[in-house]
């Protein structure tokens, strides 16, 4: 078995890891930086002020949990997934305005965060990832699993070479049997999208899906969904000419939304990218707390692409004054890596992200793509050419 069926042993699960975080007495005394694990076994550094962050944060995802679980005992297990609004007169008003209070319920719950234990339900129904799943035989994962057995690609050398670098230290995916299990996530999808093959970023990508699904399988699925479905064309492909797409959108945006902060930056002469492609690229699982991660994964399952544009733009704005203060690029940088790395309360940074940013529509998004696009060809097409011009 592949890990097709049974749940991924992880060494840790949700309940054993929701009990209140107790920093030492000499930590409280003196406020010195303390370490714990969080709710998915990541190693955290925080001092007690963050700890106390935490500690509400677990509060909060238990009150969630139970808003979810009285909706499952009066809507019906599958509620969610009647949020659709059908053609046609066999579909009665009644019908019509369940659909749609449904809808507007459920939009509202997953921006307050999905609770860890129904996530996997949730997101593999909410994102096509069921969908996608169906369209082909059970056994999809496991055939490929052992038919890639012992292959050796560019694709899989650059894997292994990824999988040690991919979060050391955690409890479960730095072991072998962790390793094992991204190794055929990730090759199994090399070899079902040969344009992406593999590209730095998923594997950091795939681990947290991993954590969340407990399944492999699952896990590949939700992996496909999100890079042929949820985000744009190209991200992973090997010119990465989609993420190059996202950061022009991105400054953009930026000049739009933060205009102050845009223009100081020109100044400096910092270019934005330097730090928004690892975000992109990594979906924020490198740079934010994991829960925080996992809240904005939320809702890039449910309402699409857009919603990273929202939050790189959040955690801007929430840093906007210390920001126009720096005078050197270097001190960007830092402001920002500390920011994302103590964001341990996600409704601080989603609270920001859709209520101060404002609301960003894909089409618009689509919009400033296609408006990008050719620029970015050619830049790619000039540096080919360049390249080939020195061989």
């Amino acid at each position: 078995m592949y890990g097709k069926k049974s749940k991924i042993d992880s060494g840790f699960e949700y309940q054993s890891q929701s009990s209140i975080l107790r920093p030492s007495i000499h930590s409280r005394r003196a406020n010195l930086t303390v370490k714990f694990q969080d709710l998915y076994g990541f190693s955290v550094e925080g001092n007690v002020d963050d700890v106390n962050v935490l500690n509400e944060v677990r509060e909060k995802v238990r009150q969630q949990g139970r808003v979810w679980w009285a909706l499952e005992a009066s809507k019906g297990a599958n509620w969610y997934l009647h949020t659709t609004i059908g053609q046609g007169s066999a579909l009665t008003s009644s019908l019509k305005f369940s659909a749609l209070t449904n809808a507007i319920t459920l939009k509202k719950l997953i921006r307050k965060g999905v609770p860890p234990v129904l996530r996997p339900k949730i997101w593999f129904s909410l994102s096509g990832a069921a969908k996608k799943k169906s369209t082909v035989p059970d056994s999809y994962y496991d055939d490929l699993t052992k038919a890639l057995e012992g292959k050796v690609t560019p694709a899989t050398r650059q894997i292994d070479h990824d999988l040690p670098r991919t979060f050391p230290g955690h409890p479960w995916l730095d072991t072998p049997k962790g390793h094992a299990a991204l190794r055929r996530v990730l090759v199994v999808y090399s070899f079902r999208d040969s344009d992406v093959g593999y590209c730095q970023g998923l594997n950091y990508v795939a681990a947290l899906l991993l954590l969340v699904m407990k399944t492999e399988e699952d896990a590949f699925w939700m992996l496909a969904v999100l890079l042929e479905n949820v985000l744009v064309n190209d991200c992973y492909t090997n010119n990465l000419s989609g993420c190059h797409v996202e950061q022009r959108v991105f400054k953009d945006l930026l000049v739009k939304k933060c205009p102050r902060i845009a223009s100081h930056l020109e100044a400096l002469g910092f270019d934005v990218s330097l730090v928004t492609t690892e975000w992109f690229l990594c979906l924020f699982s490198k740079s934010l707390p994991s829960e925080t991660t996992l809240r904005v994964w939320d809702v890039i399952f449910y309402e699409g692409a857009k919603v990273i544009f929202n939050v790189a733009l959040a955690i801007f704005k929430m840093k906007e004054d210390e920001l126009l203060l720096t005078h050197h690029v270097g001190e960007v940088i830092s402001i920002l890596q500390i920011t994302t790395h103590r964001l341990f309360d996600p409704d601080d940074l989603l609270t920001v992200a859709f209520d101060k940013i404002g609301s960003m529509t894909t089409n618009t998004i689509s919009k400033q793509r296609k408006k990008q696009e050719p620029e970015v060809m050619k830049e790619l097409d000039q540096r080919i050419r360049r390249l080939n011009s020195l061989k």
